[in-house]
């Protein structure tokens, strides 16, 4: 009964907030253009949070995820950047080379940190904060500590609320970010290398007596972390219009982390839920839309995501003893 609970719980606390809101505000019901803007913010975090699920599970965290995003689109900006304002929009070629330099661009991030905590056996809490400010200097450097203004061609049409294409219901992107969950599922669930890394963060020694590669399964699991980031600083880039700013996305990585534990994955490693990381992703942008929609100022979402965390926590502890 209790192992039920734990994996319907994040699913169970989304309708608890929906029916929340429903009642303290029913002159305000969620709308349909709502339900779609709420999916198209969440994507981003989502994407991000899958990378830092995988890395959890293996017993590690990533806090350089918002500093490798907005490096990532400094990268996507400077790449379709052009000083003649009069040219054309770029094509469709160059548009997909400039996705797979930013891709690149997080899983080199992704790699670098593996490295850090592999080769020179650092904490990856040391390791990626320490990352987390060299990435984003990087950033500004490259960018001149500025916004770089440039064009993003056919990326636009992935990131409108509402698509034009009718039958997608929602924005191209959110189905990307679906499809980026199914996947992080089968791989965490239904692979051999999931299972090793749910190995790792639940035994570490263990694991290497049994003969699990340790080394190239933390290399692997953050390099796929910072794909994943990669894939959200190509997102953002869109949704800023075409434009990369160096200053974007500080604090994601605790919205990513929380999302995973919110929806069940364990800080001490061992265990995750793709499916919650999603409900938990869904959970905090429908806070935060209906929050703006009640008038709510920003400080009270921070207090309550903040404490959100602290209970989920605190909910983790209480299970593992």
């Amino acid at each position: 009964m209790w192992v039920i609970f734990r994996r319907v719980s994040p699913a169970l606390s989304l309708i608890g907030a929906l029916l929340f809101f429903w009642i303290i505000a029913p002159d305000r019901p969620l709308t349909i253009m709502d339900a779609r803007t709420i999916l198209l913010q969440a994507s981003i975090v989502c994407i991000v949070a899958l990378g830092m699920t995988l890395v959890i599970a293996g017993g590690g965290i990533d806090l350089s995820v918002g500093s490798s995003v907005a490096l990532a689109g400094v990268i996507a900006a400077k790449m379709l950047y052009t000083s003649d304002r009069s040219a054309g929009e770029p094509s469709a070629m160059h548009v997909t080379l400039t996705i797979l330099a930013a891709v690149a661009t997080g899983t080199v991030c992704g790699l670098y940190n593996g490295l850090l905590i592999t080769a020179l056996r650092l904490p990856p809490f040391i390791a990626t904060l320490g990352t987390l400010g060299f990435f984003r200097g990087v950033s500004k450097w490259i960018s001149g500590s500025s916004p770089v203004y440039s064009r993003d061609g056919w990326l636009e049409h992935w990131v409108k609320p509402t698509p034009e294409t009718a039958w997608l219901l929602v924005a191209p992107v959110v189905w990307l970010a679906l499809g980026l969950a199914l996947f992080a599922a089968f791989l965490l669930h239904r692979t051999v290398f999931g299972r090793q890394a749910l190995a790792i963060g639940d035994h570490e020694e263990a694991a290497r007596r049994c003969g699990v590669p340790i080394t190239r399964v933390k290399l692997g699991l953050y390099a796929l972390c910072g794909l994943l980031a990669g894939i959200a600083g190509v997102i953002q880039f869109a949704r800023l219009g075409g434009s990369g700013d160096p200053t974007i996305q500080a604090g994601l990585e605790l919205r990513a982390i929380a999302a995973a534990v919110i929806g069940g994955a364990s800080l001490a490693g061992g265990r995750a839920s793709i499916t919650g990381t999603v409900c938990g992703t869904l959970l905090m942008a429908l806070l935060d839309n209906r929050c703006t929609a009640l008038g709510w100022p920003n400080y009270v979402q921070e207090m309550v995501v903040g404490h959100i965390i602290i209970i989920a926590v605190a909910i983790d502890r209480w299970r593992g003893r």
